[in-house]
Formats: structure tokens, C-alpha cells, sequence
């Protein structure tokens, strides 16, 4: 996998990811706050399969290649 997902992105992304999650928790009859697993998951990867699919790299041009 090719780091796709910059600093600015992954700390954007983590914040919606706590927000979502914390509106779940403090809610719990709305279960798609779930979803905010998913931002902190691509943030803590540095990968995002929608970035791949659409050629958007948000990370410096030295980003590394994972096997």
C-alpha cells in the first residue's frame, strides 16, 4: 500500500472519527455514528482505498510503500 492520506488529512480525519463516535456514545439510538471508525482506521494507516480509486494523495511526494 502507498501512504495516500497527508498530516493535515489524518488529523482532520481523526477528529470526525472521535466526533461521530462521541455522538454514538452519547446517543446510542444512532448507530451510524459507528461509522467514525472508519476515518481514524484510514487515519492511522495512512491509506484511503477511496483515494486510490479517485488518484488523490494527500501525503508528501516521499511517502513510502508498504508490502
Amino acid at each position: 500500500m502507498v501512504k495516500n492520506v497527508g498530516g493535515a488529512d489524518k488529523v482532520i480525519r481523526i477528529i470526525v472519527g472521535v466526533v461521530l463516535i462521541a455522538l454514538f456514545v452519547m446517543d446510542n439510538s444512532r448507530w451510524w455514528g459507528l461509522i467514525g471508525i472508519v476515518p481514524i482506521v484510514t487515519a492511522l494507516l495512512g491509506w484511503c482505498p477511496a483515494y486510490t480509486l479517485l488518484g488523490i494523495k494527500t501525503c508528501p511526494m516521499g511517502g513510502k510503500t508498504e508490502e
